[in-house]
C-alpha cells in the first residue's frame, strides 16, 4: 500500500505522540526538528521531506517500547520505503534508506562521532551492524546520495531537544508535495 501526502500527515497525527524511544522528544518532534535543521541549513524540498520521513518506519510496526532494549534492529531504514516510493523519487528515498548507514560511516571516519551518540544509537549501531570498516566505509562513500545521506544523520542526531521551537506538520507537509512525483503531486491536488 502506497500512501499518500495526508496519509502520512495522519500517521505522524495518531502515532506521532509516542515517545522517540531512548529521547526526550517524540517521533512527530524528532521529525519536525530534523525537518528545520535541513531547512535551516538550505536543503532542497526533497532532501527537507527526506528529514521530516527518515524515521516514518518506527510509526510502520507494533514492536512497542524501545525495540533495541528487546535486542532489535526494526529496520526502520526500509519499512517505510515501499509505503513511499509511489510519492518520492531517490533524492528523497535514498537518504532514509541510507540514513543509518551515514551513522556507522561518521562512526568509522569521524574522531569522538561514536562517543558522542545517545546510549540508544550506540545500542542500535551494534544491532545494525556495528561501524563500518574502511573497505566498507569507502563503499559507502562512492554511493549517489550518500552525502545527503550524512546530511540527514547529522540532523537527526540534533533533532533530540525537549521543547525545540519549530514549524508545525502542515508547514512541513508543503515540502512533502514539493519533493513528490508529478504524477504523485497531481493525485494529491
Amino acid at each position: 500500500m502506497s500512501l499518500s501526502i495526508p496519509d502520512i500527515v495522519g500517521l505522524f497525527e495518531t502515532k506521532g505522540h509516542a515517545q522517540y524511544d531512548g529521547e526526550p522528544v517524540t517521533q512527530l518532534e524528532h521529525a519536525l526538528q530534523s525537518a528545520h535543521l535541513a531547512e535551516q541549513e538550505g536543503a532542497d524540498s526533497a532532501l527537507i521531506a527526506a528529514s521530516l520521513l527518515h524515521d516514518l518506519g518506527h510509526l510502520l510496526h507494533d514492536f512497542g517500547g524501545t525495540p533495541t532494549q528487546q535486542g532489535l534492529d526494526d529496520l526502520h531504514q526500509y519499512r517505510c520505503l515501499p509505503f513511499l516510493r509511489a510519492l518520492f523519487g531517490p533524492a528523497t528515498l535514498e537518504p532514509i534508506r541510507l540514513h543509518v548507514d551515514a551513522k556507522r560511516f561518521l562512526c568509522a571516519r569521524v574522531p569522538g562521532y561514536l562517543e558522542a551518540l545517545s546510549p540508544d544509537s550506540k545500542r542500535s549501531l551494534q544491532l545494525q551492524g556495528g561501524v563500518f570498516d574502511s573497505a566498507q566505509a569507502s563503499a559507502f562513500e562512492a554511493l549517489p546520495y550518500a552525502m545527503d545521506a550524512v546530511r540527514l544523520r547529522r540532523w537527526d542526531d540534533m533533532a533530540k531537544l525537549a521543547d525545540a521551537k519549530t514549524p508545525d506538520l502542515a508547514y512541513y507537509a508543503r515540502h512533502l508535495a514539493l519533493a513528490s512525483k508529478p504524477v504523485a503531486a497531481a493525485a494529491q491536488a
